[in-house]
C-alpha cells in the first residue's frame, strides 16, 4: 500500500503541483503561529508543549483519519488519504522551477540573470558572485530542497508504514521542518513570536527528526553515484558544514558527483531582513570545502540525474517490499 500511495502522490505532484499559497499550508502555518503565541511562555517546558501541539497534534490527526477510513470505509479510502497526505507534504515542484530557471540562465551565459534568480529564490545578497560559486550555491540549495521536500518525507512515511502508522510520519516531518525554519527566522527579530526556548526546542527536535532521513538520503546518493567517494565524503568531510545533518547530505553529494561544495555562505539580503524585522544571522557561517572538481554547469545535470535515480531506487525498494508482503 505504501508503494502505490507514494507512486500516485509523486505522479499527481508532477502533473499538478500544489501552489505555495494553498489553503491547507496556510491553515497549518496559522495553527503553528497560533500555538506559538498562546502556549509559548518562554520556559523550556512551555516550548516543548507548544512544539508538540504544533507538530505532533497534526500528525496524530492525520493518523486518526487514516484509521477511521481504514476501519469505517475500507483500505481503498485509506490509500486515498495516504496519497492526499503525501501530496500535501511532498514538494518536488515547489523548488524545481527555481532550479530550472537558474540552470537555463547559466547555460545561456547570462550570469547577471542567474544572480538575480538566486537572490530572489533564497533572499540572499549575491553581490558579484563568480560563475562557479553561483553553481555551487544552486547545487547546495537544490540538493537540500530535494532532501527536505522529497526524501525526508519518503523516509519518515516508510518508517512509520513499517509500524502501521503511515501518514503520521510524513505529516510529522513536514511540520517539524516548518517549525524549525519558522523559529530560525525569528532570531534577532524585535517583536518575535517564538521565544528563545521554542527556537532551541524546534532546532533540537528538527535535528533529531532529520537525523535518519539525512543519512538515508546520503546512502541513496552513494548507491546511485560514486559510492566510495560519497561514503568517504560522508565520513571525513560532513563536519565542514555548519549543520550536521545538512553536512552529511552535502558531503555525500560532493563525493557522488565529484564536485567541490562548502565554503563561504551567502548572507540574507539587507532589505529583506529589514522588511521582516530581522538582523543578520551570523550562525549560518562559513565552513571548509570538500575535495572535488570546480562546480560547473554540467554538475547541475548530474544533480538532476542523482535525484531522479534516487527516487527510482526508493520506488524499487518499496515495490519489492510490497511484493514480498503480498506473496508472504
Amino acid at each position: 500500500m505504501s508503494f502505490f500511495a507514494i507512486l500516485f502522490a509523486l505522479l499527481i505532484e508532477q502533473a499538478r503541483p500544489l501552489a505555495r499559497s494553498n489553503p491547507v499550508h496556510a491553515g497549518l502555518r496559522a495553527w503553528s503561529l497560533s500555538v506559538s503565541r498562546n502556549f509559548d511562555a518562554g520556559k523550556p517546558h512551555h516550548a516543548w508543549v507548544a512544539w508538540g501541539l504544533a507538530v505532533v497534534l497534526p500528525a496524530l490527526l492525520a493518523l486518526a483519519v487514516h484509521w477511521l477510513l481504514l476501519w469505517g470505509l475500507g483500505w481503498p479510502f485509506a490509500v486515498l488519504w495516504n496519497v492526499a497526505v503525501l501530496y500535501l507534504t511532498l514538494g518536488f515542484r515547489q523548488f524545481s522551477h527555481h532550479f530550472t530557471g537558474l540552470r537555463d540562465a547559466l547555460e545561456e551565459g547570462d550570469e547577471d540573470r542567474a544572480r538575480e534568480l538566486l537572490a530572489r529564490w533564497q533572499q540572499v545578497d549575491v553581490g558579484d558572485l563568480p560563475r562557479s560559486e553561483i553553481v555551487r550555491h544552486v547545487i547546495e540549495y537544490s540538493v537540500l530542497a530535494a532532501h527536505r521536500h522529497v526524501f525526508g518525507v519518503l523516509a519518515w512515511f516508510s518508517v512509520m508504514a513499517a509500524l502501521g502508522i503511515r501518514p503520521m510520519g510524513a505529516a510529522l516531518y513536514r511540520m517539524a521542518e516548518f517549525m524549525a525554519r519558522y523559529c530560525k527566522r525569528q532570531r534577532g527579530i524585535a517583536t518575535q513570536t517564538a521565544s528563545v526556548a521554542l527556537q532551541r526546542a524546534s532546532a533540537t527536535a528538527w535535528t533529531a527528526v532529520d537525523w535518519l532521513p539525512a543519512r538515508l538520503t546520503a546512502l541513496c546518493f552513494a548507491v546511485v553515484g560514486s559510492f566510495e567517494e560519497a561514503i568517504e565524503g560522508w565520513r571525513f568531510h560532513a563536519q565542514r558544514f555548519p549543520n550536521d545533518n545538512d553536512g552529511v547530505v552535502l558531503a555525500a553529494t560532493a563525493g557522488a558527483i565529484n564536485v567541490r561544495l562548502g565554503g563561504e555562505a551567502l548572507r540574507a539580503r539587507v532589505e529583506w531582513l529589514a522588511s521582516q524585522g530581522f538582523e543578520d544571522d551570523a550562525e549560518s557561517g562559513d565552513g571548509g570545502s570538500t575535495p572535488g572538481r570546480e562546480p560547473e554547469v554540467g554538475h547541475l545535470r548530474s544533480v538532476v540525474g542523482l535525484v531522479w535515480r534516487s527516487v527510482v531506487v526508493w520506488l524499487l525498494l518499496l515495490a519489492l517490499l510490497t511484493l514480498a508482503l503480498l506473496l508472504g
